[in-house]
């Protein structure tokens, strides 16, 4: 049932590895390793197949939560490079590019929590069987 809503909340944090695959080309850590690109596609691939593994509600939990940590440590390498960059604290100068990492975790926990809501429906339907 590829209509839930975690689908949705999934697909938005898909989004949101997508804008940050798109607008942190700038990103330069690592000198010769892309590892923005890199873990934007590992995220999008995770996330993808999160959404067409809707029947089994374990493994799209257990995906989503490596998804997160992904995200997590996306989001700690991008504070440390825009904390790294010369420039003074103006926004627009800096980037946006750890907000995505933010929105993408706070999607893929709101899809956990409407994940583990079916899975108690299902084994409350199972009891009653």
């Amino acid at each position: 049932m590829l209509q839930r809503i975690q689908t949705v909340w999934i697909f938005l944090a898909i989004l949101g590895a997508v804008f940050l695959l798109i607008t942190g080309q700038d990103f330069s850590l690592f000198r010769s390793v892309p590892f923005i690109s890199i873990a934007c596609v590992a995220l999008i691939l995770l996330q993808c197949i999160s959404i067409l593994s809707y029947k089994n509600r374990k493994r799209q939990i257990q995906l989503n939560t490596i998804s997160v940590i992904i995200n997590a440590l996306l989001l700690g390498l991008l504070a440390y490079w825009l904390l790294t960059l010369s420039g003074g604290i103006d926004f627009p100068e800096k980037g946006i590019e750890p907000v995505f990492p933010l929105l993408s975790m706070i999607c893929l926990l709101i899809a956990n929590v409407y994940i583990r809501k079916d899975e108690r429906l299902v084994k409350s339907v199972d009891r009653l069987r």
